[in-house]
């Protein structure tokens, strides 16, 4: 570490170099902190409207000029869309936490990446977690890593595939946050993990867990990713391709065949075109093509959240019964799954090297 403490009381002390009557301060640590997308703090209508606002808001997620955005967001979109999205959460939310499923998730994985990294570092290292949007934000959680001594900082956002509305806006915040500090801690920020070993190896084995406990074996997996303009590919943004290697690798894993393995792409909106097929669209396509089993996936997820326990269990899954399937097989996210918080682990104990152990 860098700061060297003369210790007064376990967790504090005073800078070696200073006077005997200067402040205590806290040990350095560096910090550990998973940043994933967001929630609303309820599902009435102002609780949405707060939420919704902010991340389409974004310039990340919509990047439209706010002359032509805003009044449309606020007047119209955010007059109707509160009550459907309130809807959708109440549908999957955490009864028992009075809270979103992504938010329960999120924390049992902080709370085992903690178990591990203190294993091997034990007081040297402080592990949390923020949102994006919503609570608890990423001000709210890298101010308090300061101010616990943390002068290191790895930022990780909980996102396979680097994308600009979901890594890059994260990274973002975290900048915003360290440009209000009078004294900032130095922050690396997590790559894209897509093509990880140990992650591919987390996406096969909940797959080939998956398929173990059928009766019969899906005639077709589909990888759904969350979808993004056309245009953000071929202005150079990654997350397409990454997605397309992402399934390549599962599917070698596993060793599935090509025609045994999709990728696809949900949760579209507005009237550009996006990166396809649509998830809803393709199982539909898939029913009518004789497919009577289908296995989805969400390996751009690393929580599960709306758009995997509402949008593909309920939209996607009645597409696909409509047009003639059987049988519908979701394969949940990775979540606190152990493998999974293996593979995380790993990419962070990278990510500090040099600055522990």
């Amino acid at each position: 570490m860098t700061t060297e403490v003369a210790m007064d009381q376990p967790g504090e002390g005073r800078l070696a170099h200073a006077q005997s009557d200067h402040p205590p301060i806290p040990r350095a640590k560096v910090g550990v902190v998973l940043a994933n997308l967001g929630t609303p703090d309820n599902t009435d209508y102002w609780s949405m409207r707060r939420y919704l606002s902010e991340f389409l808001s974004d310039k990340r997620v919509v990047d439209y000029a706010n002359w032509k955005w805003q009044p449309l967001l606020q007047l119209i979109i955010l007059t109707k869309r509160p009550f459907s999205s309130g809807e959708a959460y109440k549908s999957i939310w955490n009864t028992e936490k009075d809270e979103s499923p992504l938010l329960t998730i999120t924390r049992a994985q902080t709370e085992k990446m903690t178990e591990r990294l203190k294993a091997l570092y034990g007081d040297d290292v402080e592990v949390d977690f923020c949102m994006r949007y919503g609570n608890p934000s990423t001000e709210s959680v890298l101010t308090r890593m300061k101010e616990k001594g943390c002068e290191r900082i790895v930022f990780f956002p909980l996102y396979p595939q680097y994308g600009s509305p979901t890594t890059a806006t994260a990274n973002d915040q975290a900048f915003r946050t360290l440009m209000k500090m009078k004294w900032q801690p130095y922050i690396r920020t997590v790559p894209a993990y897509y093509e990880h070993p140990a992650y591919t190896q987390a996406l096969a084995n909940s797959v080939q867990q998956a398929y173990d406990s059928l009766d019969g074996r899906p005639s077709k997996l589909v990888a759904s990713y969350h979808g993004v303009p056309e245009r953000y590919l071929l202005e150079g943004d990654p997350y397409h391709c990454q997605c397309q290697k992402t399934t390549r690798l599962l599917r070698e894993k596993l060793g599935f065949s090509k025609e045994e393995v999709d990728t696809a792409f949900q949760s579209q909106f507005g009237p550009e075109k996006w990166v396809g097929p649509q998830t809803v669209n393709h199982v539909a396509e898939l029913a009518k093509q004789g497919h009577k089993h289908i296995a989805v996936l969400s390996p751009a997820f690393s929580s599960d959240c709306v758009e995997t326990l509402e949008e593909i269990q309920e939209e996607i899954h009645d597409s696909f019964m409509a047009a003639g399937g059987e049988t519908f097989t979701y394969i949940p996210c990775l979540n606190d799954r152990d493998d999974h918080i293996e593979a995380l682990t790993q990419v962070v104990n990278n990510e500090l090297l040099g600055w522990l152990g």
